[in-house]
């Protein structure tokens, strides 16, 4: 097993962690620090990129595209086949390096590598379908037809909570599509990129194709895609408030733009549901990753006649999730990634007692000897309303507010009641309700009866302030192809 020690040892190249710009890994003339969330352990120093850094980056991106661009589909398919394979034969180093950094659980950072292959095996076949169109003329002296192209240089922003799967997800259909990219990881989590930056040199990925910048100063990053012509596309997973400026930014010159942003998802248990089912699925999709999920559960609705019933027995399962460092085998429950993180749990449930919410198990920080990170024990909060801050606003802790419902059209209505509508969930045996409730529920992302609805193959993204477009699945090819319309006069 890697441990924080065998990091400074056995990295990715002799100096150390660095950046990849034009196919060398390289220096800056600044770091910064990469630290274990469970345990305060400094693991490494990073490049801290400078302007001329990012700038170099998009030179290189800008290069490459015409030979990626016009590189046989096939051939880029089975660059992004080797990929996925390099990811599961090195799955064990890169989820003990993810575990390192980020603080989920080792069985979790498992199937996230597992999950980050995923994508890119996926989309090795749909770089194989980027099909045109072949469409009637009007006269006889005509053809029409359409072709689809790489949008071209793409940069990528993507969020410390799923720091390798969230980079898949945008890189793998950019390469599929014949484009470039330049990347930034969070601050927080940047030594899973690096890996797989290393993972696809190792495939064979040309030089320049994939570029990876690490920094501190998140802005001048921003400052430098934007004011550039060549960056033909931003693709960013985070914070809704970022998100709005990136649009906002984009606007200027007219760059294509993909988000995925905040969520505040609705869990929904009706009285005719599979108990067993809708707490399993409620353990799931609310303390995974701690919690720390754009699309993990922020409010569960239970309906009256099982309310008590339901609180019980989640709470019961809820206090033999083991908490501790992602190493341990037995912790279900890492740290939260920072301070600021762990006092937003704690005002979201001092809010909700101070007006009426009961702890039924938690409620407090978690202290260990050992554990330096910031903790917070499982919560479940009963008799919870939906005008508290732990449901109007995304916790992003383990925190489980418990509200009861009367009727279908009551809680569609409260599901729906917010500004958010990335994905929602809901557990009933009636299957005429499953359509009634899919079709009503204004979210992007629905899971009946399934708390872990995110697939490879199928759409991700939401409605209202949660995004803008698609990712995975055969529409986020969509993002990184230009449509050409070509009439030929005979």
């Amino acid at each position: 097993m890697i441990d924080s020690r065998e990091i400074a040892r056995n990295n990715l190249s002799s100096a150390g962690y660095q950046m990849m710009i034009g196919g060398a890994w390289t220096n800056s003339s600044k770091t910064f620090a990469v630290n274990n969330p469970a345990t305060g352990q400094h693991l490494t120093d990073v490049p801290d990129a400078s302007a001329q850094d990012v700038r170099a980056a998009i030179d290189s991106a800008s290069k490459a595209l015409p030979s990626w661009s016009t590189m046989p589909a096939p051939s880029r398919g089975a660059i992004l086949r080797k990929i996925a394979a390099l990811l599961m034969e090195r799955q064990e180093r890169l989820a003990t390096v993810m575990t390192l950094e980020q603080g989920k659980p080792l069985a979790e950072a498992r199937g996230e590598i597992a999950f980050t292959a995923s994508f890119f095996a996926w989309y090795a076949g749909e770089a194989e379908r980027i099909y045109g169109q072949s469409i009637p003329a009007s006269v006889p002296n005509k053809r029409l037809m359409v072709i689809l192209q790489p949008v071209g240089v793409c940069a990528m922003i993507t969020p410390w909570n799923f720091p390798a799967a969230m980079l898949a997800r945008k890189l793998a259909p950019a390469l599929a599509a014949g484009c470039t990219v330049v990347a930034k990881p969070a601050e927080q989590t940047p030594l899973s990129a690096m890996e797989i930056a290393a993972v696809c040199a190792d495939a064979g990925l040309p030089s320049g194709v994939f570029n990876l910048i690490t920094t501190n100063d998140p802005g001048m990053f921003s400052d430098q895609i934007y004011a550039d012509t060549r960056v033909r596309k931003v693709s960013f997973t985070g914070s809704t408030e970022v998100g709005k400026m990136l649009l906002r930014r984009s606007a200027d010159h007219v760059k294509r733009v993909s988000l995925e942003l905040g969520g505040n998802a609705p869990f929904i248990v009706f009285d005719d549901a599979s108990l067993d089912a809708a707490l399993a699925g409620a353990i799931a999709s609310k303390y995974r990753n701690n919690g720390q999920t754009c699309v993990c559960a922020n409010r569960i609705f239970v309906q009256r006649g099982i309310y008590e019933k339901f609180a019980d027995a989640f709470t019961a399962k809820v206090k033999d999730l083991h908490v501790g460092n992602g190493l341990d085998a037995a912790t279900i429950i890492g740290p939260l990634i920072n301070a600021e993180a762990f006092d937003k749990v704690q005002r979201h449930v001092a809010d909700a007692t101070k007006n009426g919410a009961r702890v039924l198990t938690g409620g407090a920080a978690f202290e260990q000897a050992g554990l330096k990170g910031a903790f917070w024990t499982p919560t479940v909060l009963a008799n919870a309303r939906a005008d508290m801050m732990v449901a109007r606003e995304e916790t992003f802790g383990p925190v489980a507010p418990l509200i009861p419902f009367e009727s279908e059209e009551e809680v569609i209505r409260l599901a729906n009641d917010t500004q958010y509508g990335l994905a929602a969930y809901f557990y009933t045996r009636d299957y005429a309700r499953v359509i009634r409730v899919s079709e009503a529920l204004e979210y992007g992302i629905i899971g009946a009866n399934d708390a872990l609805p995110a697939v490879a193959q199928a759409p991700f993204g939401g409605y209202k302030e949660s995004g803008l477009g698609r990712e995975s699945g055969s529409v986020g090819m969509d993002a990184y192809l230009e449509v050409k319309y070509i009439s030929i006069g005979l």
